[in-house]
């Protein structure tokens, strides 16, 4: 990886750092070194790391803010691809908004907010990216990505960047095209939203973080929801009702305010956290013969 850095290095794209722990980086603070840990300084540089990996034949993976996100104690085999400070380009145009995939959705959504424009209520306590938010078609209090995105700039693992459309978007609950049939980075999002009157926008904003503060541990490092719904179900209500809640394996456990959440209570290892993940999978099956499917993604070395 040496001479691959020191080519990274020579074109001036940005951050870049060896064995860099992906702890730092994940909001549930676990994860173990990255090969190649890279930050690009703009869009055009990120095209341009992302043509020395294809050259090089590089693994990679993008992450946004590391919600939604669990890595290995063992690290990630190859590259890290970071959209952060320079991928956070934002363009108002009345009603639409073009914004760089490195961009806080939570600042965006209380940004807009302040300016009357409504669409972004549901997206007040997401903790992560514009662009991991597109890759996963991110959601809560009944709405999600899908409702307001037009299209989406996608940079693809062949180098190639193209505008895809809600309808190529191919979005469905938590997922997209990006995450399974074609691996690409969102790097600008273009969302359609509505005028409104901001009183009502802001109080819904604040009414929405209250209740994830009331009803979600972020107190403690944590990756978000842990398992898909089970339509008609509810993933924390069976959790629950399995007198799951409080249960902990090492330093994983599982949140006694939201049993959809598992919490980093205090040193755990991402084995700490997939074991209780299996735990409640096997206990989930064993009462009510449901099968828990994760949607937090779970990445690296086995």
């Amino acid at each position: 990886m040496d001479d691959i850095m020191k080519e990274l290095q020579d074109l001036n794209i940005g951050k870049i750092k060896q064995n860099e722990l992906l702890a730092h980086h994940t909001t549930i603070k676990i994860g173990g070194p990255a090969d190649l840990f890279i930050e690009p300084s703009s869009v055009e540089n990120l095209a341009k790391v992302m043509e020395v990996i294809n050259r090089h034949k590089i693994p990679w993976r993008a992450i946004g803010r590391g919600s939604n996100l669990l890595v290995s104690d063992k690290g990630i085999e190859g590259a890290i691809i970071k959209l952060g400070a320079g991928m956070d380009s934002l363009e108002i145009n009345e009603t639409t908004i073009t914004v760089g995939g490195g961009h806080s959705l939570v600042s965006l959504s209380t940004l807009i907010s302040k300016r009357g424009l409504s669409g972004l209520e549901f997206a007040s306590g997401i903790p992560g990216s514009v662009g991991g938010a597109v890759y996963m078609n991110a959601g809560a209090h009944g709405s999600d990505i899908s409702n307001i995105l037009t299209r989406a700039h996608v940079l693809f693992d062949d180098g190639v960047m193209e505008w895809l459309s809600n309808e190529e978007m191919a979005f469905s609950y938590r997922t997209s095209i990006l995450q399974k049939q074609r691996p690409g980075i969102v790097v600008e999002a273009v969302f359609q939203l509505e005028s409104g009157d901001k009183k009502l926008i802001v109080s819904q904003m604040q009414k929405n973080k209250d209740y994830r503060k009331e009803t979600q541990p972020w107190n403690y490092p944590c990756a978000g929801s842990i398992f898909r719904n089970p339509t008609p179900n509810y993933a924390g209500k069976l959790i629950e009702s399995a007198g799951l809640k409080g249960f902990s394996i090492g330093g994983a456990k599982i949140s006694e305010m939201h049993g959809n959440f598992i919490v980093n209570a205090g040193n755990a290892t991402a084995g700490d956290v997939l074991a209780l993940i299996q735990h409640v999978k096997d206990t989930i099956f064993n009462l009510y013969k449901i099968k828990m499917e994760t949607e937090v993604e779970i990445i690296g070395r086995r």
